[in-house]
C-alpha cells in the first residue's frame, strides 16, 4: 500500500450495509459505488467515498493532502493512475484525478 493510504485498509461490509446494497440491485460487495477507509484498528481515521451522480461544478467538498516521505515518487506513481500535476510549490504538489478533484502531495 503507497504512503497515500498506508496505514488504511478498505472498510469490510456488515449486514446492515449488505442489505442497503442488496436494496439498490447490488448482490455483490465488490460493485458498491461507495469505498471506506478505515485505520487498520477498524476505527479511525475513516474516510468515505461515494460516487455520485453529478460531475463537479465548483471546488471540491473535501480536499485531501497526502504525505509522503518521497513526494517525486509519489507524484509518478499518481500519474501513472491517471493523475495530472496542476501546480508545483515550495511545500506542496497541486493534483487533479481523472475525474477532476484536485488534491496535494506534501513534500516532506
Amino acid at each position: 500500500m503507497s504512503d497515500a493510504a498506508s496505514g488504511l485498509v478498505v472498510g469490510l461490509h456488515d449486514e446492515e450495509d449488505l442489505a442497503r446494497l442488496r436494496s439498490m440491485g447490488i448482490n455483490d460487495p465488490e460493485d458498491d459505488p461507495s469505498v471506506l477507509l478505515v485505520g487498520t484498528d477498524g476505527r479511525l481515521p475513516r474516510i468515505f467515498f461515494q460516487l455520485v451522480p453529478e460531475g463537479k461544478r465548483v471546488k471540491n467538498r473535501v480536499h485531501l493532502d497526502l504525505s509522503t516521505d518521497d513526494a517525486a515518487a509519489e507524484v509518478r506513481r499518481l500519474c501513472a493512475l491517471g493523475a495530472t500535476v496542476q501546480a508545483e510549490h515550495k511545500d506542496w504538489i497541486t493534483m487533479q484525478d481523472p475525474d477532476g478533484n484536485e488534491f496535494c502531495v506534501m513534500r516532506s
